[in-house]
């Protein structure tokens, strides 16, 4: 059973740069659509960014884009977020889902919607505050 694992985050100030990491504990990710996701306190889980299967289809929810980049490292089964120019009101638990997909359009059409995704990871804390 695919398992995911987030790591990287940290507390930064504005401004700055994070770059965190979903890694597949026992499979491949080339397989599966893998998304980014946040929750902020008291808030609603949003959708950050996804990724295609064979990583040429990137989508980014309107408030990310332009300052984040997803990437997907096949070799190390592991997804990255690098985030740029982070605000305050980017500070929220992220999390990375998965769902098996053959095609890359799939990240297009749902790569952005929660309740499509099968598999979630646990969360990574991203602070950024001065």
């Amino acid at each position: 059973q695919l398992q995911l694992v987030e790591s990287g985050g940290d507390l930064v100030q504005p401004g700055e740069s994070l770059r965190i990491s979903c890694a597949a504990t026992e499979f491949t990710l080339a397989n599966y659509v893998i998304g980014w996701f946040r929750q902020a306190p008291g808030k609603e889980r949003e959708a950050v960014a996804c990724i295609g299967v064979g990583g040429a289809a990137r989508n980014y929810s309107p408030s990310v884009k332009d300052r984040f980049a997803i990437s997907r490292d096949c070799a190390k089964k592991t997804v990255y977020l690098q985030m740029n120019s982070l605000r305050p009101e980017d500070s929220a638990v992220y999390y990375c889902a998965a769902h098996s997909a053959v095609s890359e359009d799939q990240a297009w059409y749902f790569g952005l919607s929660l309740s499509w995704y099968e598999t979630w990871g646990q969360g990574t804390q991203v602070t950024v505050s001065s």
